[in-house]
This record gives structure tokens, C-alpha cells and sequence, in this order.
């Protein structure tokens, strides 16, 4: 298994910090590593992510839903070969703010073999915690 994560508190209700999250049209306008998203990001659907840290697609499936709490996306190989699971996970504070925690989990038989490929993705993970961040404190 190989996990990258980052967590931050944002000064905003959890339901402002969803929307952006869930807007899969604007995300190129604050996080500064996408290109463009294909598809919409609700439960049972599939989804491209398109960023300028790869010439590659990366397709998932949402597989949780749960509006101002957590989204799940997983994709990878048929029968569990190599799987990814990125968790988005939206915890009220009580004072209006919401502490936000990203995580993605790499896992799977081939991992041995693709996981030597997998950079480092920890700033990556700051980033997008932090623009998301700024981005619902606007």
C-alpha cells in the first residue's frame, strides 16, 4: 500500500467547501494542477481528471457520495490488480469552519510494479488542499 495525504482547516461551512468540490467544471479556476475535468462528480458516475502533471487521463468512478461529508473516487485495474481510492473527507468544526482531509491510497498486486512509477504526490496533495482552501475563504 502507498498513501499520500494533507489536511487543512478552511474558514468556511462545509456546504461552500462541497459545492467547489463537487463543481467538477471549475476546478482549472483554483486548483492550479488541473487541466479539465470530463464528467460529473455525483454518486455511480464515471469521471476523467485531465491534469498538467501527466499526458494521461485519469479515469474513476465515484463510488461515495455523501453531500458536505465525503467523496470517494476510485479507479484502476479490473479484479483489484492495482486500485486507487481518493477520500475526500468534510468534518464540521462547530465555529463555521470545516477541517478538510484529502488521502489516496494506492493498493493492489501490481502496486510492486506501478508503485515504483508513482512520484512523489505530497506537495501535489498541499497544493490542492491549500487552493481549495483559499478558493471557499474568497
Amino acid at each position: 500500500m502507498k498513501k499520500f495525504s494533507a489536511s487543512t482547516t478552511i474558514n468556511a461551512a462545509p456546504e461552500k467547501v462541497w459545492q467547489i468540490l463537487t463543481d467538477a467544471s471549475s476546478y482549472p479556476a483554483w486548483d492550479k494542477s488541473m487541466d479539465h475535468i470530463e464528467g460529473r462528480l455525483a454518486l455511480g458516475e464515471k469521471v476523467k481528471f485531465f491534469t498538467r502533471l501527466s499526458d494521461q487521463a485519469f479515469p474513476v468512478t465515484v463510488t461515495e457520495f455523501e453531500p458536505a461529508r465525503r467523496l470517494v473516487l476510485t479507479g484502476g485495474l479490473p479484479l483489484g490488480l492495482f486500485k486507487s481510492e481518493r477520500t475526500h473527507s468534510l468534518t464540521p468544526t462547530g465555529q463555521g469552519q470545516t477541517r478538510f482531509h484529502t488521502e489516496e491510497i494506492f493498493s493492489g498486486l501490481l502496486l510492486p510494479i506501478f508503485g515504483r512509477n508513482l512520484p512523489d504526490l505530497t506537495e501535489n496533495f498541499e497544493g490542492f488542499v491549500a487552493a481549495l482552501k483559499k478558493q471557499a475563504e474568497l
